[in-house]
């Protein structure tokens, strides 16, 4: 009995633990929407997923982090320096973690812009080629992502020791809120970054509408609308009856029409609302890589051959200076 009893004990410690690392970034003190889809991807991977909060932001919502269904343990890593996720900090920080223990398989970031920043230099450091943009998980180290700008699918194995892969938010369920607190640990980095670059600041556009990436409704307007006068006069006032976001196309954005942070596609941001209504865009490539997996497309042009039309569930042929007051009237 003795000798069976000493077998399963050494048995057990045999086993190495596999645990996924998911960034988990905030906004306003508020954990992203793209973050919650990043840590269901996560839990798809099969192993238990520690959820990495760093920064004065970070440290604020560990609690609220602890409490995500499927997040295992969440870690800490306080310090001024991680404010704003200047990449240069982050990237020493998450290879430290990583190699720190031999229980990480995986890093798993948001597509947003810094999980975009961060990803393709933690791969340069660390000697891995990253997995970008997700939108489906095979198997733990088989994945599903869009290619050509989304006018195909690749499935990408990786054989890397450390798997490395940013999730497009649109493609996964956010995950939720509500399960029993799990253990939140404090990591001190002892790796000093040497990092230049500081940061300045920043010029927010605020706005009471709901976020773009993660709104239910989009009302987005393109070059048709001739200049920023009139995206302003019938943008505006649909979106406020539909209670939904305003987007853009690359060309409304680069005439000036709008912000840049409401450009929506390949380059620009990438949603799936319930409803998307695209008012005076034609409906190229890379605008369309960008919403086309909306529930709902409604194009109004008065080009009846505009690609648009060929992705939209709902068409209007017409004036779109008579169409949009006369729909938000309706409405």
């Amino acid at each position: 009995m003795l000798r069976s009893s000493i077998a399963r004990r050494l048995f057990s410690t045999s086993v190495a633990r596999l645990d996924s690392l998911a960034f988990i970034e905030t906004a306003g003190s508020k954990i992203t929407p793209a973050s919650l889809s990043a840590l269901t991807a996560a839990q798809q991977l099969g192993s238990p997923v520690v959820g990495l909060v760093v920064g004065p932001e970070g440290e604020a919502v560990s609690g609220e982090a602890a409490t995500i269904n499927g997040v295992s343990k969440v870690l800490v890593v306080k310090g001024d320096k991680y404010n704003h996720y200047l990449a240069e900090e982050l990237l020493p920080l998450v290879k430290e973690i990583m190699e720190s223990s031999s229980d990480f398989t995986h890093f798993v970031t948001p597509a947003s812009a810094v999980g975009k920043s961060v990803m393709p230099r933690v791969g340069a450091l660390m000697d891995m080629q990253p997995v970008s943009d997700i939108i489906k998980v095979e198997a733990p180290d088989t994945f599903v992502r869009p290619i050509y700008a989304g006018n195909a699918l690749s499935t990408v194995k990786s054989n890397d020791k450390f798997i490395l892969a940013s999730v497009r938010a649109s493609a996964f369920a956010p995950a939720t809120f509500g399960g029993s607190a799990v253990p939140i640990e404090e990591f001190t980095s002892s790796v000093e970054s040497g990092c230049r670059t500081e940061f300045v600041s920043e010029d927010l556009v605020t706005s009471e509408r709901p976020e773009l990436a993660s709104a239910s409704r989009v009302v987005s307007g393109g070059r048709g609308l001739k200049n920023k006068e009139t995206f302003t006069n019938l943008m505006e006032p649909l979106a406020t009856k539909l209670n939904a976001a305003v987007g853009a196309s690359r060309a409304a954005v680069d005439s000036g029409f709008c912000d840049n942070s409401l450009q929506v596609g390949q380059t620009g941001k990438i949603v799936a609302p319930e409803l998307y209504i695209a008012v005076g865009i034609s409906g190229a490539i890379q605008h369309l890589a960008g919403m086309k997996d909306s529930k709902t497309i409604v194009a109004i042009n008065k080009d009846p051959e505009a690609p648009i039309f060929n992705v939209a569930d709902i068409g209007l042929v017409a004036d779109l200076n008579e169409a949009i007051p006369e729909l938000t009237e309706k409405l």
